[in-house]
């Protein structure tokens, strides 16, 4: 890509194409679940690199980014960033892609969503216009047996109304803007080259001569239902967000108090005031103004609360909720097959997923 090509009339340029897929290579993917893996239950995170083509934004490689201690020195935050920078240029002497175009990061049971992710975001697009963070979720991945990868990005009113300033009641009203409009889900695409896909293809005929039996390992292992911790531990972090989303709530509900009092006051000056000076006007005096005293009490301006932590709390609520029905969807279709297979007279009865 060109910087400062010209643009041919009618042809929209990358910046206005929407961002519809991810596509990511094998090696990448690899690579990420490898990191995140191998440093669980430690946090990690690591730099993207690819080429933003039309509506795909293609990952081509990836990096990880040191580790640091939270007691660390304050000169290891220019550290990590005279690594990236040497990383980068190593991988631009060997000919390989060192655009960024994003980052990923681990995650433990889909807890993402918090203001260091949108901080993030906001860093990487003052340089970089559509940028992705890629999460990954090894527990998820380990407990579960669902690949927790996922691709986000922040939308495009949630950016509008951020660079216009403070997040607040008004300009969340003006754009309509709900809890579910900060952050979108990007579709992932993984990618091989047609040598690796016929390798892989080579491999699967291969397995497939020598098994003697229907039923391997990896398939008796699907039907695990030992799923108790990963939902226990959910359901803790859901009550957790519930508590700090009624916080959220109750600082809002004070605020709309404090508003109403306020302004109830400043009616009552106002009314006293004009009483007042018409009482001047008929002795004769100077009537006194009747603008709004920053002196008064009831005239000073009070912060009004962001509305962003409660977005995000109730952001990671649904994350928790979607995670907790799939998961108790699968155990009890797991129950039901495996009490069926044993020819037990209780069978559990189906969920419907869309319940």
């Amino acid at each position: 890509m060109v910087w400062g090509a010209a643009n041919p009339v009618g042809k929209p340029t990358e910046a206005e194409t929407p961002l519809r897929s991810v596509q990511i290579d094998g090696q990448v993917v690899m690579k990420i679940v490898k990191h995140c893996s191998e440093q669980a239950p430690t946090l990690v995170t690591g730099q993207l690199l690819g080429l933003d083509i039309g509506a795909t934004l293609e990952v081509t490689d990836c990096f990880p980014f040191p580790n640091q201690d939270a007691a660390a020195a304050e000169g290891e935050e220019d550290d990590g960033a005279n690594y990236q920078l040497e990383m980068m240029r190593c991988l631009r002497e060997i000919n390989v892609d060192n655009n960024t175009v994003g980052w990923y990061q681990s995650t433990y049971l889909g807890s993402y969503y918090t203001e260091e992710l949108i901080e993030t975001f906001l860093a990487y697009q003052e340089n970089i216009k559509r940028c992705v963070c890629v999460v990954y979720d090894p527990t998820k991945s380990a407990s579960v047996g669902t690949f927790g990868l996922k691709a986000l990005r922040l939308t495009d009113r949630f950016l509008e109304i951020h660079r216009a300033g403070e997040f607040t009641f008004e300009k969340i009203a003006d754009k309509s803007l709900s809890w579910a409009d900060i952050v979108c889900e990007v579709p992932i695409r993984i990618a091989n080259s047609a040598l690796l896909s016929a390798m892989f293809g080579e491999l699967t005929r291969s397995v497939a001569s020598e098994e003697k039996h229907g039923v391997t390992q990896s398939d008796a292992d699907r039907l695990a239902v030992s799923s108790a911790p990963f939902l226990e531990k959910s359901l803790e972090f859901l009550s957790e967000c519930m508590d700090d989303l009624a916080a959220e709530q109750q600082k809002v509900a004070h605020y709309q108090r404090f508003l109403s009092k306020q302004q109830s006051q400043q009616a009552q000056w106002l009314t006293k005031r004009k009483a007042e000076n018409a009482q001047r006007r008929a002795q004769g005096l100077e009537p006194l103004p009747e603008e709004e005293d920053p002196s008064n009490p009831a005239h000073k301006p009070s912060a009004e609360p962001s509305r962003l932590e409660g977005f995000l709390i109730a952001n990671q609520v649904n994350e928790y909720c979607t995670q907790i029905q799939a998961t108790a969807t699968a155990s009890l279709r797991k129950l039901t097959l495996v009490a069926g297979s044993q020819g037990c007279g209780d069978v559990v009865p189906a969920v419907d997923s869309k319940a």
